[in-house]
Formats: C-alpha cells, structure tokens, sequence
C-alpha cells in the first residue's frame, strides 16, 4: 500500500520488475515460489492503483486486493519458504505450512461470507473487513509468513524475516496514525533482498546417467 495511486503505481512497477528479473535468474525449479514473490507484491500494488482510481470503495480491484494480501501470501510464503529450503529443514517448516494454510482457509471464508470495503484516510487507504477472532488471524498470518522466513535455515531468508516483521511494526504504526503509508517501501526493500537471495542460490548439481554413476 502507498500513499496515492501514482506512488502505488511506481511501486508496483518497479517491484515486478525486479520480481521478473528473479524468476529469470532462478535456476533450482524448487526456488520459484520464493523467487516470483515481488511479481505478486508487484501486482499488489497496481491492484491498489487502481483502488485509488475508484476511490475505494467495494468493487473488483478491493476484493482482489483483499485476497491478495490475506489467504494468498498466508500460504504463498510458507510454501515458497519450504519448497527452497533442504528436506531436513522443511521438516520443521511444514508445521508453519500448516498455520498458513488453516488461516488462509478462515481468512478466504470470511472475505467470501463478508464485504470488504476500502475507504481513503488522509494518505492511506484502509480496509474495513470485520474479520471474526481478529487477533487470532493475525497470530497465525505472523507465525506463517514470518515465522516461516525465520526458520529457513538461510541467512538471507532469515534476515528477510526480521526485516519484515520490524517493517511491518513500523509500516502498520504510520498506517494507524493515518499519516502514510509505507508498506509499498517495505515490498521494493523485500524484492531486494529476494534478488540477493536468488544471486546466491547454487546451481542444481547434474543428474549423472546410471552409466556413468557406476563408472
């Protein structure tokens, strides 16, 4: 979320770019999740856009910014963390699946049985959804996505998880205050530090023909 739809539309722009420069330079398949990440913040971004356009509101561009930013990335990041990371680790990653994937499920049904509705605050927008056992949906959206970042294993991936729940704390207390918005800042500092990440990913070792592995 930026603070006006030229801001949100620079973001998003740049994001994606740097989201398609990811996935072109990715060379483990199990990487791409993780890799493609700042396309879907990218397109986040430009949904929102769009919203500013619209001047909030209750259609299209809301409910799919809605669905985007809750039961999508809920799963997205748990997912991505756990198809790049060795098997030893993703053992201990797969419980933090399973929060994502149960807090996405709530978070889809309420976002289908309730209308969200995005309304302009000074240089915010906010979106009022009414979920049921809100703190409890933030927990376990935390848990999925940071916590997976954090239990990776990799020290980029790592790093990217206290980035993101430090940015987040301070992105969501200047959102609170209806003073900006930074959360598209914090998406193009992430997409970075993904781009790091993906540079230094090994490549896959080759698969020898069983001749050869006799010989």
């Amino acid at each position: 979320m930026c603070w006006s739809a030229t801001a949100d539309l620079v973001a998003g722009t740049a994001i994606a770019s740097v989201g398609a420069v990811c996935v072109a330079r990715t060379r483990r398949a199990g990487d791409l999740p993780l890799a493609a990440l700042p396309l879907l913040l990218g397109a986040h971004q430009l949904v929102e856009a769009q919203i500013w356009h619209t001047g909030g509101g209750t259609g299209a561009a809301t409910a799919a910014w809605a669905v985007i930013a809750l039961p999508v990335l809920a799963v997205w990041v748990p997912v991505g963390v756990w198809c790049a990371v060795p098997r030893r680790t993703g053992r201990r990653v797969t419980a933090v699946v399973a929060v994502g994937v149960v807090t996405a499920a709530f978070l889809a049904h309420a976002l289908a049985t309730r209308p969200v509705r995005a309304e302009t605050r000074g240089h915010t927008m906010a979106y009022v959804i009414g979920l049921p056992h809100a703190e409890l949906l933030v927990a376990g959206y935390l848990i999925a996505t940071v916590g997976a970042l954090l239990l990776s294993g990799d020290r980029h991936l790592t790093a990217l998880g206290i980035l993101t729940g430090a940015g987040a704390l301070m992105c969501w207390l200047l959102w609170r205050l209806e003073f900006v918005s930074t959360w598209c800042a914090l998406a193009a500092i992430c997409s970075v530090v993904l781009y790091g990440w993906v540079r230094t990913r090994p490549a896959p070792r080759p698969v020898l023909p069983a001749w050869d592995a006799r010989h």
